[in-house]
């Protein structure tokens, strides 16, 4: 199994925006062969010392897929293609961290 955390930096005020996107992709990547697991997160203010400031402007993704060939399709298939292009003005970065349970 693979896992993704996938963060997404966006500019001001656009998470609601983006949401409304990630959220009509959903269905048609969980769809894929392999997924497992794929949705958003976003901060939640604990109070806890040791967390991260809040971030109002990014969403994290949490994705599990069978293998690595399975994410591999998922980042070609032509809907994530589609959804890269509604989302691009929304977007300032992406960081990547793929993992494997130990």
């Amino acid at each position: 199994m693979i896992h993704v955390i996938a963060t997404i930096e966006l500019n001001a005020g656009k998470r609601g925006d983006f949401l409304a996107e990630f959220r009509r992709l959903m269905p048609l990547v969980q769809a894929e062969n392999g997924c497992i697991e794929y949705g958003p997160a976003v901060d939640v203010p604990t109070g806890l010392p040791l967390q991260d400031a809040i971030r109002p402007d990014a969403v994290v993704v949490i994705e599990k897929w069978a293998d690595l060939p399975a994410l591999h399709a998922h980042l070609q298939a032509p809907h994530m293609l589609d959804y890269r292009g509604r989302v691009k003005n929304f977007v300032l970065g992406v960081r990547l961290q793929i993992l494997q349970p130990d």
